[in-house]
């Protein structure tokens, strides 16, 4: 592994780290806020940026996007990617650590596959990691077209089926692996910079939709659903519309599993468990989100 790449990865832990955290304090923020409407976006964005502490969430996700910009400037969005699922599952455990609480089954479960992908992913570096050829820019815009769309309807499944918290869980995950898609494809330059109106609208539309949702749902829900997204959208473009190589022989198997236990530690984590929170100790977490997107 080179010294790049290696700068890439603890650039993409940093990230994943902050952003995380930003989005515990910006679920707190908005719970407490009069309802947030596309409809009104002038009175919403105000009663976003005039709330201190969501404030401070939305700088710590603004460090959390820069430092992901400069990861992915040095490596491949899969690699990438793959750390800010994973590093979920770190945060995750420190988080109840530091509340001095107990991870449920599903988030124990989560940490520790989340951790194991990691793990193999340090392990398939050896193989190489490329950047690849860069891709279709007809199959990028059509792959983005499709997360848009699909953004749409569970908007409105969620609607008629009055589940809109995690509806717009989903959307906000689907327009930040557009943004997270764009930001990528923006970093190589030339006439893909246009990507950068993807970079906007996505990030713009996932931080609006995400907001929505931690009106109605809880963190681990709304968030665990956008990140989860947010990570496996970007994980599968890599080798299927960027041309990122997979490494061949055993370490291409060793990356194929890292990529799938990241991601499954995302769905774990991201999973609903009926349970209450107090302050005892053996309480289990309840607020811990997962990204990134």
């Amino acid at each position: 592994m080179s010294a790049q790449i290696a700068i890439a990865l603890l650039l993409a832990l940093a990230s994943t780290t902050l952003t995380n955290v930003a989005y515990l304090r910006e679920h707190d923020a908005a719970a407490a806020l009069p309802a947030l409407s596309l409809r009104r976006p002038l009175h919403s964005v105000g009663a976003l940026l005039t709330d201190r502490s969501w404030l401070a969430g939305f700088t710590l996700e603004g460090g959390g996007f820069a430092l992901y910009v400069a990861a992915l400037a040095l490596a491949p969005l899969t690699l990438v990617q793959s750390v800010s699922a994973g590093g979920i599952g770190i945060l995750a455990f420190v988080s109840a650590r530091m509340r001095r609480l107990r991870l449920g089954r599903h988030e124990r479960a989560g940490v520790l596959v989340s951790m194991l992908g990691l793990l193999a992913l340090a392990v398939s570096l050896a193989g190489g990691s490329g950047e690849g050829a860069g891709g279709s820019t007809a199959a990028i815009l059509l792959w983005l077209a499709a997360t848009a769309g699909t953004a749409a309807i569970a908007l409105a499944l969620g609607r008629r089926l009055g589940a809109l918290a995690v509806a717009e869980g989903v959307a906000g995950g689907l327009f930040f692996s557009i943004g997270d898609i764009s930001v990528k494809v923006a970093t190589q330059g030339g006439a893909r910079a246009a990507f950068a109106i993807g970079v906007i609208g996505g990030y713009s539309l996932g931080t609006a939709f995400l907001q929505f949702g931690y009106q109605k749902g809880g963190a681990l829900t709304v968030a665990g659903l956008a990140t989860l997204l947010t990570n496996a959208l970007p994980i599968a473009a890599g080798p299927v519309v960027l041309g990122e190589p997979v490494p061949s022989g055993g370490f291409g198997g060793v990356r194929v599993v890292a990529f799938a236990a990241v991601t499954l530690g995302a769905i774990l984590l991201a999973r609903p468990e009926r349970r209450g929170v107090t302050s005892s100790p053996e309480a289990t977490i309840d607020g811990v989100s997962t990204r990134e997107g």
